[in-house]
């Protein structure tokens, strides 16, 4: 399926292939598209197959799935911030990064924390696009995780004044935090209502709400995942 409605300036180099596994439970396929979006870059989606074989793979982290992975112009690139860099790099117009040097460094720093870290908030709330909790009890080994997302949050929206994480317009780090905003919302973290504003920002996002109406209508033939991948 190809992706319309591209969100850069830069766009529209099609033959752009992105594999990706399931819409609902995959928060590193979601990161990867939206860089994807976020770039201009028409791209054909690849699903990973569903069996049970792959989905062993996907609980174990295992190296052999390269999930997402991008496939443009010769080009194989994987690791979500691998692919950031590579259509930043070909597409500069298309804003993925902040223009001020600070700024972007500032936003390389946040997006490579998110890629390494959180792990006990990868597991207290696993992704899972179907579900919504009124109340969801969180271990207090996620509290920490939690609490350093909230003050990332806090601290990019006061300095560059949202409604993005950077200002005005999305940029990489609002990619690689959007599946946490949909955690926060879908098991009911209490926030300030800043936080909650910026969840909403981006579940309006249109590449965002693309995805989250193609996971909606995504078939349960994908065992559901206890664990991030």
């Amino acid at each position: 399926m190809s992706e319309s409605g591209l969100e850069g300036s830069g766009a529209g180099s099609a033959g752009g292939q992105l594999s990706i596994s399931s819409k609902t439970y995959s928060a590193w396929s979601l990161r990867g598209w939206l860089m994807c979006r976020l770039a201009g870059l028409e791209v054909t989606e690849k699903r990973v197959a569903n069996d049970a074989a792959n989905r062993a793979e996907l609980l174990l982290l295992s190296p052999s799935v390269l999930v997402p992975r991008l496939e443009h112009e010769g080009a194989s690139v994987w690791d979500t911030l691998a692919i950031a860099e590579y259509l930043n790099e070909k597409y500069p117009e298309a804003g993925m990064l902040p223009a001020d040097p600070i700024a972007r460094a500032h936003c390389r720093s946040i997006s490579g924390e998110i890629h390494s870290g959180f792990t006990n908030l990868r597991s207290a709330l696993p992704m899972n696009l179907k579900v919504e909790h009124e109340s969801f009890p969180i271990f207090s080994g996620a509290r920490p995780d939690i609490e350093r997302i909230e003050a990332i949050w806090t601290e990019c929206l006061n300095r560059y004044g949202g409604p993005y994480l950077f200002g005005k317009q999305p940029t990489v780090a609002d990619a690689m935090y959007a599946p946490v905003t949909r955690r926060f919302l879908s098991y009911a973290v209490p926030m300030s209502d800043e936080l909650r504003a910026y969840c909403q920002t981006i579940a309006a996002w249109q590449p965002m709400a693309d995805w989250l109406a193609d996971a909606k209508a995504e078939p349960e033939d994908f065992e559901e995942l206890d664990v991030e991948f």
